[in-house]
């Protein structure tokens, strides 16, 4: 039979594919992981994972090992909500309504979601991508309880809640670029490049400073490029070689195409992200559904 750590250590690695967040999300060591890992294959007999110094993926083997684990698990996790509702004499209905911006955004709801519906099978959830065009137009607008985007937000109507997780920044370049033969960038290498942005009225000017600065942190000019209004269009100039755009580097994971490449920032701050919700306040299904996803999310690093 397995143990808990087993369970739980092989299947949140087949869901990340990485020691450290996998160690994060347990609150253990990277060591303890691997050590966890190798124990488990010695007994089933074969690889789980193929690992090397770039990336971590399931084998043939693990792919059945997770397809057959997974539902069984999720059902215990629910049968225990579900026992512990009893006790407390609750039973979620309604909907809860959710915007993200980025696809590692987009998974994570989703995944919170399939939770959830199985917790509350009386309520349910809706899931919508927000464009960058207008950031916070649906949320104003009443369309979406909460919102999983990129901080800072800093808006009089807008609640700005604590941060859920943190993915590193980078640079997305041309792949014949010369910051493209690079380990790393600097913020200060911006100034000898075009950065290619996003045009909208509706964006706050304090995030476009944070995400598009127009200097460096020691004041030289950054040459702007074209003005996008959808982030398909950043993926087309910069592939280009019009220009190069900053970047969460998670996104390497989900846009990773010829013609592009994605280069460490090693002096810039970590993009946040966190949940947004209107300031008259959570009805108690997105609350609900929140604590959920707080339960699923990779703790902030």
């Amino acid at each position: 039979m397995l143990e808990r750590i087993e369970l739980e250590a092989f299947l949140i690695l087949a869901e990340e594919l990485h020691f450290g967040r996998t160690a994060e999300r347990l609150h253990v060591t990277t060591g303890r992981i691997s050590q966890t890992i190798r124990k488990l294959e010695r007994r089933v007999g074969g690889p789980l994972f193929e690992r090397n110094s770039r990336k971590v993926t399931l084998t043939a083997l693990g792919e059945h090992l997770r397809d057959d684990l997974r539902p069984a698990y999720d059902q215990i996790a629910a049968g225990l909500a579900q026992a512990v509702e009893t006790t407390r004499g609750v039973r979620i209905k309604g909907v809860v309504r959710v915007g993200f911006s980025g696809a590692w955004c987009g998974n994570l709801l989703v995944k919170a979601a399939d939770l959830f519906r199985v917790r509350h099978p009386d309520s349910v959830v809706e899931i919508q991508e927000i464009q960058l065009l207008d950031p916070l137009g649906r949320m104003r607008a009443g369309e979406v309880d909460l919102q999983l985007t990129e901080f800072p937000i800093v808006e009089p109507d807008i609640v700005q809640g604590p941060l859920m997780f943190a993915e590193p920044r980078g640079l997305l370049v041309p792949a014949g670029h010369p910051f493209a033969a690079k380990d790393s960038v600097s913020m200060e290498d911006l100034a000898d490049t075009t950065l290619v942005t996003i045009a909208s009225e509706h964006i706050p000017e304090y995030w476009m400073d944070y995400y598009f600065p127009r200097r460096t942190p020691s004041g030289r000019p950054i040459p702007q490029g074209p003005a996008t209004r959808f982030w398909p269009e950043v993926l087309v100039h910069v592939s280009m070689g019009v220009g190069v755009s900053t970047v969460a580097m998670r996104a390497q994971d989900f846009h990773s195409r010829p013609g592009l490449a994605f280069v460490p920032l090693h002096d810039a701050p970590p993009i946040d992200y966190g949940f947004l919700w209107p300031r008259t306040g959570l009805n108690p299904v997105a609350s609900t559904y929140l604590d959920i996803v707080h339960e699923l999310a990779t703790p902030i690093r």
